[in-house]
């Protein structure tokens, strides 16, 4: 009977024991709730943006293709300074873009336009052989000056790039398209031992043409890019020519109807340090 007696508290010890532990399970837990991680989305390029820019541009147009015409007096042609120019100097450039980007998994395609003013000219003296002059019999000599100069040049451009980073923030990228500047050509020559100068005067124009380049660009933020851009343009040709002597009399008349023309390419290079606002 005491046997019993014990399988029975056991039995009842074991229901309580189930209950209080089913009891305590339903109590509230002190333990906080895991909070969810935030992930960032990834950056894109899409999206229109603004910016400066500032830098260096060479290689600015050089003349050749001198001419001399002289019909009263033919033995000047074998006088004339036929020398180039050569090519321009080093300016600066500096000014603004804007654009848009479209991106589509790794590939980024855009349009930009951008405008800059710019420091950039050349002058050069060219000295012809010297000659008998026709009036005083002494030895004679022609100089050529020219000055040409590329005041602004602006830009509207396709781009082509391409992610490089897991993150989308680096991009290379190549680019095309129109270009258009503004600027002067100036021409004259001056007779050493007669004093008889001739000019062409100023010319100022606009010029249109095209232009290639490459470039890199980095998202520091999600708003601020930084970048490096080269660009090669070609803004075409123009030929400088003097007005013609016509007012000269007695021995110096053979010099009436003289001019000189030279060929000035507008062509050169460019590299821009940029920095944009993507909205």
């Amino acid at each position: 009977m005491a046997k019993r007696w014990m399988m029975g508290a056991a039995a009842v010890a074991l229901t309580v024991a189930t209950a209080v532990a089913a009891q305590a399970a339903d109590l509230p837990t002190k333990k906080a709730p895991v909070e969810p991680v935030y992930v960032p989305p990834p950056f894109t390029w899409t999206g229109f943006y603004v910016g400066v820019n500032a830098g260096a541009i060479w290689k600015q147009g050089n003349n050749s293709n001198n001419t001399l015409f002289a019909p009263n007096f033919p033995a000047l042609y074998a006088y004339w300074p036929n020398g180039g120019g050569g090519n321009g100097n080093t300016g600066f450039l500096g000014g603004g873009q804007a654009g848009y980007n479209f991106q589509y998994g790794a590939a980024v395609f855009g349009i930009e336009t951008d405008f800059d003013g710019s420091s950039l000219s050349k002058s050069t003296s060219v000295i012809g052989p010297s000659f008998l002059s026709p009036v005083n019999g002494v030895n004679d000599f022609f100089t050529a000056n020219g000055k040409i100069s590329l005041d602004w040049l602006g830009t509207t451009r396709l781009r082509v790039g391409f992610v490089a980073t897991p993150d989308n923030r680096l991009m290379f990228y190549g680019t095309g398209g129109v270009a258009y500047g503004g600027g002067t050509a100036h021409l004259n020559v001056y007779d050493a031992a007669n004093g008889i100068y001739f000019s062409s005067g100023n010319h100022n124009s606009t010029r249109t043409g095209w232009t290639l380049g490459a470039g890199v660009e980095y998202a520091l933020t999600n708003n601020i890019i930084l970048g490096a851009e080269y660009l090669y343009y070609n803004l075409g040709s123009k030929t400088v020519t003097t007005a013609p002597l016509n007012y000269l009399a007695g021995v110096n008349n053979v010099y009436n109807g003289v001019y000189a023309s030279s060929k000035v390419n507008f062509d050169g290079s460019a590299v821009r340090a940029r920095i944009s606002y993507k909205f």
